[in-house]
């Protein structure tokens, strides 16, 4: 999908592809860190007025400004507290219905702004993803939003931002064991996601189906070269780094194989695919379809590239038991050995395989999470 994370189910769970007759539009819905974010704005609110904002709005990265409608709120003692149910619009995402809710207290001055996992909130155990281990389940984005808006608030009062912000979501718990949570480690409930704010239906035929119109739209406009990245990080990276129009950007998201399989029949000079070293890997399985319900990583990859023949026997087994691709990543840096080229250089492989003798030149491009090209394959 373009960006947009999920609570991702191990069986497709997540998982049935909500499909719609052509044409139907689908309802986009909202992440649990813009929920997450709207209910701490809430309750931060009501802490320092005693009245609760409802519908309280919030401002998401891409500058969209939402309104949600409360579904609790209240006092607790010294803390103030406010749910939000999450509405993911017509995407199948396990944690649909579910409730958001945000308590806050005040802390002592320099104290800052300290997240904390309450019930249903999972909380890191292993090494790998983008938050530290021993923290709360809530990924850099909605900290960010919900640090924004907390700092607003303080700055409108004349008061330090110094917040405790603890995050619950009841029946969380339950609701993880759907998901890929308890495989990550992250454990005790689901994580607080989004890169964008929005929940974006994932309907395989009219995702391919607007792959396919994209492409067909930059060769009319006799465009040469094209890219498509499994997401707004890597699109940005690869677009800069090609000097590339916005018309030739096509939102592949996790639909490679839809994508190739169109420009094999429908060539174009060029073609570029940009992603992160994850999906990446996937697609240098062999993978085209590369989401997390219909594709997994199989570490084995790794150690039969020829670059990994120069690791010791340590560094194989913590290569064979890593938890997530991004903590190979960091093995094998590490070590000393270039994986993400490695991987660049399969993937690619992969890539002129589906595309054959369309006379296709196709480059890959991986990124890390901030963006930064950590390997280019051309």
């Amino acid at each position: 999908m373009s960006d947009v994370e999920k609570q991702a189910g191990r069986n497709g769970a997540e998982g049935h592809r909500l499909e719609k007759p052509e044409g139907t539009p689908l309802r986009n819905g909202w992440t649990t860190g813009a929920c997450a974010t709207a209910a701490t704005k809430a309750a931060f609110t009501a802490l320092l007025t005693r009245n609760f904002p409802d519908p309280v709005s919030i401002t998401l990265p891409k500058g969209e400004t939402p309104a949600f409608a409360l579904a609790r709120e209240g006092f607790d003692g010294e803390s103030a507290y406010a749910g939000i149910v999450k509405d993911a619009g017509d995407d199948p995402d396990v944690t649909h219905g579910a409730t958001v809710i945000a308590t806050v207290t005040r802390l002592p001055p320099g104290s800052g702004i300290r997240f904390v996992a309450g019930d249903g909130v999972g909380t890191v155990t292993k090494a790998g993803l983008p938050i530290a281990v021993g923290e709360p389940a809530i990924n850099p984005v909605p900290r960010a939003m919900m640090t924004a808006e907390i700092e607003a608030i303080a700055a409108a009062y004349g008061i330090a931002p110094d917040l405790e912000v603890t995050i619950s979501v009841p029946g969380g718990a339950q609701i993880a064991e759907s998901t890929w949570n308890p495989r990550l480690g992250i454990l005790g409930g689901i994580s607080i996601l989004g890169t964008t704010g929005i929940v974006h239906p994932f309907s395989c035929a009219a995702w391919i189906h607007s792959i396919h119109r994209g492409i067909d739209v930059a060769r009319a406009e006799g465009l040469t070269h094209l890219l498509g990245a499994t997401g707004s990080t890597s699109e940005k990276a690869a677009q800069i780094f090609h000097n590339l129009p916005d018309g030739a950007l096509i939102d592949m998201g996790d639909f490679a194989g839809g994508l190739l399989k169109y420009l094999r029949a429908h060539p174009v000079p060029k073609l570029t695919i940009a992603g992160g070293f994850a999906k990446m890997t996937k697609l240098a399985q062999g993978a085209l379809d590369l989401h997390s319900s219909r594709s997994q990583i199989d570490n084995k990859i790794f150690l039969s590239m020829p670059c990994s023949h120069i690791l010791k026997d340590s560094a194989r087994s913590a290569v064979e038991n890593a938890n997530t691709a991004m903590e190979v990543l960091e093995i094998m840096t590490q070590e000393g050995i270039a994986i993400a080229a490695s991987v660049a250089e399969a993937a690619k492989r992969t890539a002129e395989g589906v595309l054959r003798d369309s006379g296709v030149v196709v480059d890959i491009i991986v990124t890390d999470r901030k963006g930064a090209i950590i390997a280019h394959a051309s």
